[in-house]
């Protein structure tokens, strides 16, 4: 059994129209990427088409059979054979991963999870992404949170596999793994959609590609016409071509030390000690999980580890979160929705999250936050350009936006913890976030950022350390070199 999909469908929030006659047309047993900027509305897209999001106006026809829109929900498509991996999940996380993937499918007065659980583990394996069904959704890191997802959508034999941005946070080897493994589900039937920025993946998976661009399907690339053009990709997804950015200059060996962590435990976080030079950009890499979350939320001082903090030669170690703000550091949270924004609130009161110098000490200066706010806007092209929109209502690239303007714009920037800074980004704000990364240690920051993107860290970075099972394992300069030691090989 394959599954298709022709779609052509309209959306709109309040404010906002997010799809305005987008169409997607995938066919059975292929690998289709769909790409476009952050808030070209793919999201949007692919939920309508999994049955999470009602569509306003349109058809969709799935393997033929045309669809009530009306009608269509999460239970229908599931039935029909669709599955969906969301980019910030849709788990609930006080639950374990085997009740996850049964909640609401199956059900009786006595539920056994014991055949589920084992069904769920070797799907798994049999994929290249072992999971632990016991484990609390909640405990897990946003890596393996995703693979539990990926693997419950197989395991619920969906014939149709919709995929948002699931290599985001995959080291190297496991990308192609999935990848490989994408094109062999191809093979056996299955129909995958992929939402990416990655163009790189998007030439080594697709079949066939759909480029969206303000609500509208504005171009389509199939492999039965030649090789995919990447460089023609991105000119649709952005209307232009995109500007090459140079690696900042190192700083001078005697530069001062910006930011110097000594000792640092927590958690699977183990004697972590390095030091990041004014003027320096330096990265972590590593499969997620293996202590780079515990080393984010120790230097910003969201826990309580063992070992030393110093932001420009000032003991941090025991000051808080707003004080190590306040010393000059700023922070680039991992999750985006739990630790760098307040959902309901507008862009404009998130920007000046923190800021008393935008909001004042005493009474806040709405004026003030309202201008601040524009300036961040238009300095990060941050959609809609309106500080009185809800961040909940932005795309994901956008919501990041909004951290990442409101925290490179902090006066007097020591450091900068930059996590995950642009995943799930489109490929005009990467580089409009690199340009502020660098910005900022041009003008004498030290910045760390830990990425699970190599391309990244290869990209900013002087210097990369890899770690692995919580340590800091050694520093690499090559892709290949990179890959091993954060897998283990080398």
């Amino acid at each position: 059994m394959t599954l298709a999909i022709d779609a052509a469908l309209d959306k709109r929030y309040p404010g906002c129209e997010v799809l305005r006659g987008a169409t997607l047309r995938v066919r059975p047993g292929t690998v289709h990427a769909l790409v476009g900027e952050n808030g070209a509305g793919k999201s949007t897209l692919v939920k309508i088409v999994a049955g999470i999001v009602p569509g306003d106006a349109g058809t969709l026809a799935i393997d033929g059979t045309p669809r009530v829109l009306g009608a269509w929900n999460r239970r229908a498509a599931r039935a029909a054979g669709v599955g969906i991996v969301q980019q910030h999940g849709g788990s609930a996380p006080t639950l374990t991963v085997v009740e996850n993937a049964v909640l609401g499918v199956e059900g009786g007065p006595v539920l056994a999870l014991e055949g589920p659980a084992a069904k769920l583990a070797a799907v798994g394996e049999k994929i290249g992404l072992p999971i632990d069904p016991s484990a609390r959704a909640e405990d897990l890191a946003l890596g393996a949170a995703q693979r539990a997802e990926i693997v419950a959508a197989l395991y619920h034999g969906a014939k149709l596999l919709i995929l948002d941005e699931p290599t985001a946070v995959l080291a190297p080897v496991e990308v192609e793994g999935l990848l490989a493994r994408l094109r062999a589900l191809a093979g056996e039937g299955t129909t995958v959609v992929i939402v990416t920025h990655k163009l790189d993946e998007v030439r080594s998976v697709a079949d066939d590609v759909t480029v969206l661009r303000a609500g509208k399907t504005v171009a389509t690339f199939s492999t039965a016409d030649g090789p995919l053009d990447t460089a023609a990709i991105a000119r649709a997804m952005v209307g232009a071509d995109l500007p090459r950015a140079e690696k900042l200059a190192p700083p001078a060996d005697d530069a001062n030390v910006a930011l110097a962590v000594a000792g640092l435990s927590f958690g699977a976080l183990v004697e972590a000690t390095l030091e990041v030079r004014a003027g320096e950009i330096v990265g972590i890499a590593g499969v997620d999980g293996n202590g780079q979350r515990e080393l984010g939320l120790a230097i910003a001082g969201l826990v309580a580890a063992q070992g030393r903090v110093t932001l420009g030669g000032t003991d941090v170690t025991r000051a808080s979160p707003a004080r190590r703000l306040a010393a000059g550091l700023a922070h680039i949270a991992e999750d985006r929705h739990h630790g760098g924004l307040i959902l309901p609130l507008s862009i404009a009161d998130n920007l000046a999250l923190g800021r008393t110098d935008v909001t004042g000490r005493f009474r806040v200066d709405r004026g003030r936050v309202r201008a601040f706010a524009e300036e961040r806007i238009a300095e990060l092209d941050i959609r809609p350009p309106d500080p009185d929109a809800l961040v909940e209502a932005l795309s994901g690239g956008n919501q990041q936006k909004v951290v990442v303007a409101r925290e490179l714009s902090r006066p007097r920037l020591v450091a900068v913890l930059a996590a995950q800074p642009t995943r799930g980004v489109d490929l005009g704000a990467v580089a409009r976030i690199h340009e502020r990364l660098r910005a900022a240690a041009a003008a004498g920051a030290g910045v760390l950022v830990i990425s699970a993107d190599l391309d990244e860290l290869l990209a900013l970075c002087h210097r990369i350390h890899v770690m692995l099972r919580g340590t800091l394992v050694g520093e690499r300069s090559t892709r290949e070199e990179l890959g091993a030691l954060m897998t283990g090989a080398a």
